[in-house]
């Protein structure tokens, strides 16, 4: 029989709070997107403010605030984020999806609230404005390559219709000057004849750079020959077997094409002077510079000494005292909400800020402790590291740890690496020794390659394998083929035609 009845039981859950949640997900920003993100709250949050901010920021009526006990600050002790510690290092799956408190913001994480962008090239020594002040300064950055064919097209004499055209086209042009799309589905989108859309990017193959706005390879090459008056039926014969070329199968390519050797050598130094990306050569978007978020040095006491990058760390406060003063004037019911709100977030969000720079300090010491060897002795000498064996050896979670080495990076003596960089798998040794990292074979791989030319021998990935084998690594030839591939090396028959081309 069905029935209804009344029951209580107990038991245990693990309930992700939003301010826990958004401790999890600063984790895993970069700095780059730290600093996005600490912009947005401190303009959503008015009682967040930067420790360094100047006098007569965000609250220069209350001076007395920047006492120290008027003033909750971000400092690395430990008793004071212990809660946050463990609330960090949750698991992967302990999630939910809902949307962490200042994520609503993210929205405007956008260009406008990443720092640096400021041009302050143009300014005097006392920081203010050189001669002419108040006058419009030229715009002194390069053209981009859309901006130079678009200059074109507007001089080229089009009708308005091809002009809208060619401008279509335009858009559809990589970094690298190639033309990306299909005509047939411009011409079906502009509701104009594919033979119109033909004829216009005939016209814009005549613009500067030679060979933009060609669609593969070989027609690139093609447009810069007939600029020099050099495409004749061999050349158009080698451009359509350029796969042969780059085998440096030039029997074969002798044969196809009806030449002599010498007439061979002299159109492959004619495609040799000629330029496959003609885009390249202008301005685009500037690249990022990579900042380190960890400083690795030689200690002179012995080991290593690391260091958090001071510079990536966005160093917040709560006013508590303007708190006082905006909690006291709040009248309404929804004011004193919106107050308590923000006191809680902020309060948070220095703790989880707190936390986040000690957990990747810690999770990088580990990290060079495990891998001492590669920082004194080079490449060779990288450990096999696995997430797992960092998150035992301080204690913490294994998704903690991939969060914490997603997107940060080390400077050490021997360049700047990823933290990832230091994970790599294991390849059993062949006389029972301790394991070889992934990463060291790929580059005794490289090496053995490199020196194929002084010693005037080609190693197969068979003899590779012997190779390394003799050198104690136990590894497979598919592997070793897998290897030489990640690392775009070709394969034996094609170095030794190419050893034999010089």
């Amino acid at each position: 029989m069905l029935g209804q009845r009344l029951e209580i039981r107990q038991g245990q859950g693990l309930v992700i709070t939003p301010q826990l949640q958004q401790a999890i997900k600063l984790l895993q920003l970069s700095n780059l997107e730290l600093e996005a993100f600490v912009e947005a709250e401190l303009e959503r949050n008015p009682l967040l403010q930067r420790e360094d901010a100047e006098p007569g920021d965000a609250n220069d009526a209350l001076p007395e605030a920047a006492e120290t006990g008027d003033r909750a600050e971000m400092s690395f002790d430990e008793g004071g984020s212990a809660q946050a510690a463990d609330a960090v290092d949750a698991r992967a799956d302990d999630l939910y999806g809902d949307a962490a408190p200042g994520e609503r913001t993210s929205d405007r994480m956008t260009d406008e609230a990443q720092p640096g962008l400021s041009d302050w090239s143009r300014t005097g020594a006392g920081g203010g404005l050189p001669d002419g002040e108040g006058r419009e300064q030229p715009d002194t950055r390069d053209a981009t390559l859309w901006e130079h064919l678009q200059a074109q097209a507007s001089q080229a004499g089009l009708s308005p219709a091809d002009h809208a055209i060619a401008l279509t086209l335009i858009d559809m042009v990589d970094e690298g000057g190639y033309l990306r799309g299909d005509l047939a589905e411009v011409a079906d989108r502009l509701g104009v004849d594919p033979a119109r859309v033909e004829a216009v990017l005939t016209v814009c193959h005549g613009f500067e750079p030679t060979g933009v706005m060609a669609r593969s390879v070989p027609e690139c090459l093609k447009l810069q020959l007939l600029e020099r008056n050099r495409f004749d039926p061999a050349m158009a014969c080698l451009l359509d077997h350029l796969d042969l070329l780059a085998k440096r199968d030039l029997a074969a390519l002798r044969k196809i094409c009806g030449v002599d050797a010498e007439d061979m050598a002299e159109m492959v130094a004619e495609l040799k002077a000629l330029t496959p990306r003609p885009g390249a050569g202008f301005g685009g978007e500037p690249a990022q510079t990579v900042i380190p978020d960890v400083h690795v040095r030689p200690d002179p006491a012995g080991g290593w000494k690391v260091e958090l990058n001071a510079d990536t760390l966005p160093r917040l406060i709560m006013d508590k005292r303007y708190h006082g003063v905006v909690a006291a004037g709040a009248r309404s019911d929804v004011e004193k909400t919106f107050v308590a709100d923000c006191a809680a977030q902020a309060s948070w969000l220095v703790k989880s800020l707190d936390q986040r720079a000690k957990t990747i300090l810690k999770v990088a010491s580990e990290i060079v402790r495990q891998q001492d060897a590669f920082l004194a002795f080079g490449v060779e000498f990288l450990r096999p590291l696995t997430l797992k064996t960092v998150a035992d050896a301080i204690e913490m979670h294994e998704s903690t740890v991939s969060r914490v080495t997603s997107n940060k990076y080390v400077s050490t003596p021997r360049g700047v690496f990823e933290l990832k960089f230091f994970f790599t798998a294991a390849i059993q040794s062949s006389d029972g020794g301790a394991q070889h990292s992934a990463e060291a074979v790929r580059h005794r791989i490289r090496s053995m390659i490199d020196g194929e030319g002084r010693d005037g021998d080609v190693l197969s990935d068979d003899r590779i394998v012997e190779l390394l084998k003799e050198a104690g690594v136990d590894i497979a030839r598919r592997t070793v083929a897998k290897y030489r591939e990640a690392l775009r090396i070709p394969s034996s028959v094609e170095r030794k035609r190419m050893l034999r081309a010089g």
